[in-house]
């Protein structure tokens, strides 16, 4: 992909200097409902951009606003797991750099490893675990913990959501490449290892983001409990349906953010 080539055409189409940019995970498409004077592009529209393959990623870019905030929204990402290469599940974050974005945003769906996590619960993420290195491009940045200002950031959103009474924890979040869920046995090696919650994105997002000198904070959606910690079927059509449920306390919290 031309980095260049995608960005001139979406600032010809008026897709330019956002305050924010967000990718939204799995069942994420209701968020830019909430946005007004938008512009959506079909990714199939962009220069090299490839296309989502997987439910609940529509596949649009949109810019619009929230509250005080311009927002430029992916509505899907691209997962390694889907065959796609690490270089390609990161076009997003470069595209929103390229657009001179102040700072990312990444949601994900994630299946909760910590025992008094519910459905529903959001949770930032201040800490990963990866059990496969491979994770950056080109000259990858080893991404440790956050810097010290999105910490700090961490702190502040944790208590204005205590303030306002939204639902926020914070957590450690364990990547895996997928497709297939965890067996019980790695969930429990997960939890001994520290993991909060596990999921198949977001961290070479994060890892890119860092490299490239982006800010970036990511929140999950606890949307099922990991393999072994109940005797439900995990399907993805039930995540889709968690996210929906829990639209009004995502709101609130992105709402918080960009007010």
């Amino acid at each position: 992909m031309s980095l260049l080539a995608a960005t001139t055409f979406l600032v010809d189409k008026g897709i330019e200097a956002p305050d924010a940019a967000l990718i939204l995970g799995s069942g994420y498409q209701w968020f830019t409902e909430g946005l007004s004077n938008t512009i959506s592009i079909p990714y199939t529209d962009i220069p090299g951009m490839p296309k989502t393959t997987i439910l609940g990623h529509s596949g649009t870019l949109i810019m619009g606003e929230m509250g005080t905030k311009r927002l430029l929204a992916f509505s899907g990402r691209f997962h390694h797991y889907e065959g796609y290469s690490v270089e390609q599940t990161v076009i997003p974050v470069q595209l929103a750099k390229a657009l001179g974005a102040k700072e990312l945003w990444i949601t994900n769906a994630a299946g909760g490893i910590r025992t008094d996590f519910h459905v529903g619960t959001l949770m930032l993420i201040e800490s990963i675990l990866r059990l496969q290195q491979q994770v950056g491009v080109v000259h990858p940045l080893p991404y440790a913990s956050p810097e010290p200002e999105t910490r700090a950031r961490i702190d502040q959103l944790m208590q204005q959501a205590s303030k306002k009474k939204i639902p926020l924890t914070r957590g450690t979040y364990i990547y895996v490449k997928g497709p297939s869920y965890e067996t019980p046995a790695e969930i429990r090696a997960f939890r001994t290892m520290g993991a909060d919650a596990v999921g198949m994105s977001t961290v070479p997002e994060l890892t890119e983001a860092a490299r490239i000198g982006l800010p970036a904070i990511a929140v999950s959606l606890i949307t099922n409990a990991a393999a072994g910690l109940n005797e439900e079927k995990l399907a993805h059509e039930d995540i889709a349906e968690v996210s929906r449920r829990s639209r009004e306390s995502i709101e609130a919290l992105f709402r918080m953010i960009f007010e």
